[in-house]
């Protein structure tokens, strides 16, 4: 039995809310506490400048990751988010764009400043679950590495 195409696109456009509004609770607190991943499929794909892989599962040890060494390393940490939206409505629907900024201070005796500016792009599948995650940063990682030892311009 298919799916009809009318059917897949309101559950898709009906996602798109409760998405949305996960996103705008649970990112800007990623580095403190987990997500729910609820709205994420099994079979997830992530992509970042560093890393590639897919499954939940992995997709949680990322944002485990994320929050041990932030911890480990960093004495302030921040995920500014700056606005999540559908990015055509009409012409793309299953797609959700987030602006952010990672901001923090290093655990070091010259406390040096990381921060680099990014967006994240989300896609639904037909069950209005994401089932892709792309991150695009403003900088390369080497770059990104540069601000602990003071050799990169931040801002």
């Amino acid at each position: 039995m298919s799916e009809n195409p009318q059917q897949v696109q309101t559950a898709v456009r009906a996602a798109i809310p409760k998405a949305i509004a996960t996103l705008q609770q649970e990112l800007p607190t990623l580095f403190e506490r987990d997500l729910s991943y609820d709205i994420y499929a099994e079979d997830i794909f992530f992509k970042d400048p560093v890393n590639t892989f897919k499954g939940k599962f992995n997709y949680r040890i990322i944002f485990w990751t994320l929050r041990f060494h932030g911890r480990l390393f960093f004495t302030e940490l921040y995920f500014d988010l700056h606005n999540v939206q559908q990015t055509k409505p009409e012409s793309e629907p299953e797609i959700i764009l987030a602006n952010w900024t990672v901001r923090g201070i290093l655990r070091l005796p010259w406390k040096p400043t990381l921060l680099f500016n990014g967006y994240s792009t989300y896609k639904l599948n037909h069950a209005g679950l994401i089932y892709e995650h792309i991150d695009t940063w403003d900088r390369s990682p080497i770059d990104i590495l540069k601000q602990f030892w003071g050799g990169s311009d931040i801002s």
